[in-house]
């Protein structure tokens, strides 16, 4: 692009150069064309590179061993300038990797990375700014599927799964540990069994389910049962101390005053000593009540 625009510029200047000759007045034209060269010279020094980029030097296969941060740079106007980004980047991946087992199992990964810049120049030059799919994407392929070999199926579909992704994260750090690369994070979002391992592995967790519902309950049942236990050893107790402390004449004087709360019944003592019950209500009074004979007749 530099070259181009010297050229563009050149170009110009040589066309008017040329006008010039024609109509004899040369001193003016040649220094506006010097003045012109210059300043185009100076801009095609200039680059700018991105925030979130470094930039890379390369002089016709030279390049240059410091990299170009962000903002303004001045370099070699035939010189290109090549820019990689620093930023964090995701990359997602969906592949099929064997369980210890022999099973296929579907694997949605995605992996955070981002590029070294002190290291940008290095990668480019043994790499090139494609290093995404010529080291990363193939060596967490390798990992995932280095992990996943040493595990059973059912451990992917548990809380093992964590430890799965920790192991996968660990082996890529250590295969690109020195190649400029930065690995974040490794994300493990989804994992898809087959469906026969899928439907036996939630069988058998429904079963476990269940049968924890069964203790939950039998242990209920217990208590329960132990409650009455000791509801019904209170009730002896109580009923225990009743009986040693009752005596007819207890119960008869329980009796009386029991009798003394009702208004309406009187306690008439007989030769047995055993109450009579009467009702005085309003009503029986009535109908029982003599009539007073006036005196004399």
């Amino acid at each position: 692009m530099a070259i181009l625009s010297i050229f563009v510029i050149g170009f110009i200047a040589g066309g008017i150069f040329l006008q010039s000759l024609r109509r004899g007045s040369l001193a003016p034209i040649v220094l506006s064309t010097l003045v012109g060269l210059a300043i185009g010279i100076v801009f095609s020094a200039i680059r700018i590179v991105p925030a979130g980029y470094v930039g890379v030097v390369d002089f016709f296969g030279h390049v240059s061993p410091r990299a170009l941060s962000s903002g303004i740079n001045f370099v070699n106007p035939l010189a290109r300038v090549i820019s990689l980004s620093i930023r964090t980047q995701e990359d997602k991946e969906t592949m099929e990797v064997p369980s210890k087992e022999g099973l296929n199992v579907a694997l949605d990964l995605s992996v955070l990375y981002k590029l070294d810049p002190a290291k940008a120049v290095e990668v480019y030059k043994t790499i090139g700014s494609g290093y995404q799919e010529v080291i990363l994407i193939p060596q967490y392929r390798a990992a995932a599927r280095g992990v996943t070999v040493s595990h059973e199926a059912k451990a992917l579909y548990t809380s093992e799964r964590e430890l799965l992704t920790q192991g996968i994260d660990d082996s890529l750090k250590n295969l690109i540990a020195n190649r400029g690369v930065i690995i974040e994070r490794v994300l493990l979002r989804a994992i898809t069994l087959p469906t026969v391992v899928s439907g036996a592995i939630e069988q058998k967790l429904k079963a476990e389910q269940d049968a924890e519902k069964m203790k939950f309950i039998l242990q209920k049942e217990q208590l329960e049962a132990e409650r009455k236990r000791v509801e019904a050893g209170g009730i002896r107790d109580a009923q225990t101390i009743i009986n040693q402390s009752l005596t007819a004449q207890y119960l008869h004087y329980l009796w009386i005053n029991t009798l003394n709360l009702n208004p309406n019944v009187i306690y008439v003592a007989t030769e047995a000593n055993m109450p009579l019950f009467r009702s005085v209500d309003d009503d029986f009074k009535l109908l029982h009540k003599k009539s007073i004979q006036p005196s004399g007749q």
